[in-house]
């Protein structure tokens, strides 16, 4: 099978690796708006820089989409028009009317599409699926999901990014759909931009919280902040009537404890989020290789991301306006 990957940047060099390495792929080839960077990541990988993302449309088998979110869209409709299956990280959009746009275009054409929320591919998150599937924790009553960045982003990303909840808790949202299995019908978000000012200038916030009814009765808590000194940071607890779990709590997560009998933190070098969740990011690429060759069915499609985004919408409309929110009034 021939790949054909679009964007050569942080996310596209990670996919490269594992493609180049998966004995599925006779060839890959890669694309970006930035030729050079396009050549030296397919020269690391014995790969095929191509002229061109259209030359990726007309030569691979399938796709992977990694370039700007703005592109996504675009990129989808002509996978679409190609009969092509495609990996698109996520979001699909920023906006439900692009996104649905790509949703109408990729079942009109029939075409396989899987999104990048990797966290469905980490261990603990998996496992955390499995026990709520299963009935072991008994039923749920509480969960909180926490992602905290190392530094804020650069500035320029901040006005393009979709704000806090699109872009950073969209991946906790995404989660929380996964391993519940349930969907969240009212949220009651807010946030702040304190010692990060620079979010304010474009009406969006560094710090976030939101509380949401899960339409199984169950509630749950997620929080993001742009800066964590001691690293990334992304965890989850999940709390039944018969046993509780935590995800991403070890002796590398990036909190320190304050009682006396806590074992010592290993904080020889800070978490970034690619130690935190490479080993996700090469098993959803695996995962995909699958759904190319029509071997299973997507395990994160394009509803899905549609689903976390307008859970996002209602959170950011309940952040502006300080009242809960529905979350059919933005389905």
């Amino acid at each position: 099978m021939r790949v054909g990957l679009i964007g050569a940047g942080r996310i596209g060099a990670i996919h490269a690796r594992t493609l180049a390495e998966h004995p599925e792929v006779e060839s890959l080839l890669v694309a970006d708006y930035d030729a050079g960077l396009a050549e030296k990541l397919a020269a690391r990988h014995s790969a095929e820089a191509v002229p061109s993302v259209e030359d990726i449309f007309e030569m691979a088998d399938a796709v992977v989409i990694a370039s700007p979110t703005d592109t996504h869209v675009e990129y989808l409709l002509r996978a679409a028009e190609s009969g092509l299956p495609a990996f698109c990280e996520k979001p699909i959009a920023i906006d439900l009317e692009s996104t649905d746009r790509a949703i109408s275009a990729i079942n009109e054409a029939g075409i396989a599409v899987q999104m990048g929320f990797m966290r469905r591919f980490d261990p603990g998150y998996r496992v955390a699926h499995e026990l709520v599937a299963s009935g072991e924790l008994g039923e749920v009553t509480l969960v909180t999901g926490h992602t905290h960045d190392i530094e804020p982003p650069h500035e320029s990303y901040i006005p393009r990014s979709g704000g806090a909840f699109k872009d950073m808790l969209i991946h906790d949202i995404d989660a929380l759909r996964f391993v519940t299995g349930a969907e969240p019908v009212e949220v009651n978000a807010t946030g702040s931009n304190r010692a990060m000012e620079v979010f304010e200038r474009y009406g969006d916030l560094a710090t976030v919280a939101a509380v949401m009814h899960l339409d199984d009765g169950s509630l749950a808590v997620l929080s993001g902040t742009r800066q964590d000194p001691l690293g990334y940071d992304v965890r989850m607890e999940v709390f039944g009537t018969k046993d509780s779990v935590a995800v991403g709590l070890n002796s590398r997560t990036p909190i320190r404890s304050v009682e006396p009998d806590a074992p010592p933190r290993d904080g020889a070098a800070k978490v970034g989020w690619l130690e935190r969740f490479e080993p996700a990011y090469r098993a959803e690429m695996d995962a995909f290789v699958e759904v190319a060759l029509g071997r299973r069915s997507s395990p994160c499609t394009p509803e899905d991301a549609r689903a976390a985004l307008v859970v996002a919408e209602a959170c950011g409309a309940s952040a502006r306006g300080g009242v809960p929110v529905r979350v059919e009034e933005y389905r």
